[in-house]
């Protein structure tokens, strides 16, 4: 009875580290690539916000930037994407805003979206998977290609209200 005991004993010690080594190396693998397929499509802008962003340098940058981000086939090449990004990012939120895009609430979204790109940069150097904190940047930066089209699509005049 011993004797069964003691291998039993040993067996399971010599599977279960077996499988241990295994799993490891799939984690690796696994770390390598960067699906782009799953990430959500970059939304349009309306022809009026588009006349007004093609005249505003910094963003068309980062917006030309951001299309790089669908080319990206491992977490090296986003790491470097991702530094890009907080470059172009910084350089607009110093930048001169359009007169119509100069309101709290683009300002908002854009530090919503530079929040996203730091916790993406965050997940890379933690390495961790950075498919979901990705998509949240994605949708982050759809949020404020729409804030653009609001802006442009917005006609009421708060003046106006305000006065009576």
């Amino acid at each position: 009875m011993r004797k069964l005991f003691v291998i039993g004993l040993i067996s399971l010690l010599v599977f279960s580290c077996g499988n241990k080594q295994s799993s490891e190396q799939s984690v690796e693998a696994d770390e390598l690539e960067f699906d782009v397929q799953n990430l959500p499509k970059k939304s349009t802008l309306n022809s009026g916000a588009t006349a007004i962003v093609d005249t505003w340098a910094e963003f068309k940058d980062l917006d030309m930037a951001f299309d790089g981000l669908y080319a990206v086939e491992n977490n090296e090449e986003l790491i470097l994407l991702i530094d890009e990004f907080i470059e172009k990012q910084n350089a607009l939120a110093v930048s001169n805003y359009p007169e119509l895009f100069d309101k709290p609430q683009v300002k908002s979204r854009q530090k919503v979206f530079k929040t996203y790109i730091l916790k993406v940069r965050a997940t890379l150097e933690y390495r961790k998977d950075p498919m979901e904190p990705t998509i949240e940047m994605v949708n982050a930066f759809n949020g404020l290609r729409n804030q653009f089209n609001v802006m442009v699509n917005y006609n009421l005049d708060t003046k106006m209200i305000l006065d009576e």
